[in-house]
């Protein structure tokens, strides 16, 4: 009777969200045939029938709230029809064909795009991440569809992640802020970004979370009364100047704030546009004239004024902003747009797409541009862990925009240099940069630009890229074609040293270098894993492999000794170059598949023990090894030959502690330097050194602790930071 009862109430909470479903669409898109929906409906009901979630609600519910909002964002028929199928072929029996064969090409082909992106397992090894986010990026290129049902996947899964355990909490939460949200910002989808983001952060960083949560709602009754006055006077002068709007006031989404007071370390009271005002008018004409109007009720703050009407971002966003100060010194921002500007910053491309009326139109073509712009500039990039690097610059548009001498804007990313201003004209311009001119004033090349710069570059035929332009360069597009050049040059480069070595090594033994068979070398290098005989000469030359060693497997029978040299003796060279370079005494970090070759902690990064680690063959030192997330990386690793794979030696070789520096950003005041040490110390850790610096309230406390691993220091911040009037905790890579 139980069983009987549930079954009741299933079916009438589904069938319930499904009329909600269908009054959605026929208020939206009241000329749409929705036989579609229905039809994949029944066909969702049947196959997701016995199945529930982790909430204990039937499955069907799930895929009923994805195609709640896509409804929600207008979405056209076929579309909200693939939402209501999209998990069906990956948890049922149903495969593409069925779909295919009950609802058509279109909607087979989005369920399968769908499919394809629900499999992609962020955690992955990078190699595999870097190839899943490219099929993901040209899925968007193919039909956007996809990746909205993604976005709308993602989203009723964020709402109802308490039921999961709190490891997959943290990592979808992860994968949610690193990856949904930046893609639903490209897009344009303000109002699913900023869900996505708070949701994220909420179950990523639940302390920081309820920190800013509490600090904004403390001040949330004393901030609307603020509002509500500035609204009434705003609303009395639209009225007398004879403009019809809508006033409404937004308050800052928590993830946004969290990310302010981190880069600007400010508290809660230092953000200015914790609250906001925001005009929606009927005209352009008149988005311009409410300008006017505040601008003489308030006075501008100065440098906050930005017209995004005139000038778009990328993602299509449109809107005046400015920030004005009242007579009492409350400073707020203002923004103010059209209701089609409105729906455009809400719902992004959702707001244009229109399937129904025929074939890709022109526009959507335009608007898609920059998105297949990033595809084309990742064709050069053949190292995963290059484009996973870009994507996340492609991914964040902070832009400045500037103009060619004839006035053609070029949109670059925020503090770029002439020389991204170069490669975003033409490569050879960029290769063959040698100055510039902004404004009409000479410029050295690591000049950051701004917005409004008129920007004529100098160039010079011969003109060869430097490797230190990787240091300065911002766009990705730049950074690529400087790799790709270097990558080429340097490979050359190595190869005729790698030969001129293996022929000195040659001598020494009595041999000819140019009697062994080209059959003989190719074989060499086959035993390295490599396909070619240039590949084996460019690993001498970049010193990953010794040319002893490979002259050994080309002649095994050279038994006479070198003339004149003296016997090495490997461990007290090893031990001395250690004491040098900063090795370890414990051979706490090996080269895969290699024995003897030497290996230090890179001094830049500092890596520990639980952190993920690449090596890199310096000329003379050995191995270099660095943790992946160091920002000297990306510019090692333009020569992959040099890249080398290391991992850590097991526990009982490790040194026992790491030193690793940490500050503490926290507030000035009596006893906070003893509940932080007292924090550490109750970590059994000892404290190498401290340093204090404060100014107006605020204090840094820079500490050297002992470290054994990854979570150990993990703990020790996550202790820190739950110290009151701790505002945030950052490692430094340098000690």
């Amino acid at each position: 009777m139980g069983t009987f009862r549930q079954q009741i109430a299933t079916n009438v909470l589904t069938v319930t969200k499904f009329r909600d479903l269908l009054q959605n669409m026929r208020e939206n898109r009241p000329a749409d045939d929705l036989e579609i929906v229905r039809k994949a409906y029944d066909f969702s009901q049947k196959h997701h029938a016995g199945q529930s979630r982790a909430s204990g609600e039937p499955y069907l519910v799930h895929p009923l709230e994805v195609a709640l909002v896509l409804a929600e964002m207008k979405m056209d028929p076929t579309a909200i029809a693939a939402g209501l199928l999209h998990d069906s072929v990956e948890d049922t029996s149903v495969t593409i064909v069925d779909i295919r064969k009950e609802f058509g090409e279109q909607v087979a082909h989005i369920v399968e795009g769908v499919t394809k992106i629900s499999k992609i397992d962020f955690a992955t090894k990078e190699e595999a991440q870097a190839e899943n986010l490219r099929k993901m990026m040209l899925a968007m290129v193919d039909d956007i569809r996809v990746v909205l049902i993604k976005l709308a996947d993602r989203l009723h899964n964020m709402r109802t992640l308490e039921h999961l355990a709190p490891e997959r909490q943290q990592k979808i939460a992860r994968e949610t802020l690193d990856i949904y949200g930046p893609i639903a910002h490209s897009l344009g989808m303000g109002k699913i970004r900023g869900e996505l983001e708070d949701l994220g952060f909420r179950y990523l960083d639940p302390i920081s979370y309820q920190q800013v949560h509490d600090a904004v709602e403390a001040r949330r009754k004393v901030g609307q009364q603020f509002l509500d006055r500035v609204a009434n006077t705003l609303r009395e002068k639209l009225k007398d100047a004879g403009i019809t709007a809508r006033v409404e006031s937004r308050t800052k989404r928590l993830y946004s704030i969290h990310k302010k007071l981190i880069r600007q370390k400010i508290s809660v009271e230092q953000v200015y546009d914790l609250y906001a005002m925001r005009v929606i008018t009927n005209s352009v004409q008149d988005c311009y004239a409410v300008l006017g109007i505040v601008h003489n009720v308030w006075k501008p703050v100065p440098g906050r004024i930005k017209d995004f009407i005139a000038m778009p971002r990328p993602n299509f966003y449109q809107s005046l902003h400015t920030s004005v100060i009242t007579e009492q010194g409350t400073s707020f921002e203002i923004q103010i747009r059209t209701e089609e500007m409105h729906r455009t910053a809400e719902e992004g491309i959702a707001a244009h797409w229109k399937y129904k009326d025929g074939p890709v139109s022109a526009q959507d073509e335009q608007r898609l541009a920059w998105l297949r712009q990033v595809v084309e500039w990742q064709r050069d990039v053949s190292d995963p862990n290059e484009f996973l690097s870009t994507l996340k610059i492609d991914l964040y548009p902070e832009e400045v925009y500037t103009f060619t001498p004839k006035g053609k804007v070029v949109v670059l990313p925020r503090d770029s240099t002439p020389i991204d201003f170069a490669y975003s004209v033409h490569t050879e311009v960029g290769h063959a940069c040698v100055g510039a001119k902004v404004n009409g004033r000479m410029v050295p090349l690591r000049h950051k630009l701004h917005s409004g710069d008129i920007v004529e570059i100098l160039t010079q035929t011969g003109h060869s890229p430097s490797r230190d332009w990787l240091g300065i360069v911002k766009s990705s597009r730049a950074r690529n074609k400087i790799k790709h050049w270097l990558n080429i040059h340097q490979r050359e480069r190595a190869v005729e040293i790698g030969r001129k070595l293996i022929e000195k090594e040659a001598r020494k033994y009595r041999i000819a270098f140019k009697d062994i068979k080209d059959e003989d070398l190719q074989r060499a290098a086959s035993d390295y894993g490599l396909g070619q005989i240039d590949d084996l000469m460019a690993g001498i030359g970049y010193g990953k492999f010794a040319a002893r060693q490979v002259l050994a497997k080309l002649t095994p029978n050279a038994t006479e000794p070198p003339p004149e040299e003296e016997i090495e003796k490997p461990g007290a060279f090893t031990s001395v170059v250690r004491r040098v370079f900063g090795g370890d005494k414990h051979n706490a970090i090996r080269v895969k598949g290699h024995g003897d070759l030497l290996v230090y902690r890179a001094r830049c990064c500092n890596p520990i023990r639980g952190e993920a680690v690449v090596g890199y063959v310096t000329r003379g030192k050995g191995v270099a090894v660095h943790a992946v997330s160091c920002p000297n990386v990306t510019n090692l690793m333009y020569e992959p030959e040099r890249r080398i794979d290391v991992e850590w030696g097991h526990e009982d070789e490790t040194p026992s502690a790491y030193p690793v520096k940490i500050t503490v950003f926290c507030d000035d005041r009596f006893g906070m330097l003893k509940q932080i040490t007292a924090v550490i110390g109750d970590a059994k850790t000892n404290i190498r050194n401290l340093e204090v610096r404060s100014e107006n309230g605020q204090a840094n406390v820079d500490v050297v602790l002992d470290i054994a691993d990854l979570k150990h220091l993990e703990n020790i911040i996550n202790g820190v930071r739950k110290v009151p009037g701790v505002h945030d905790v950052q490692r430094l890579q340098k000690l």
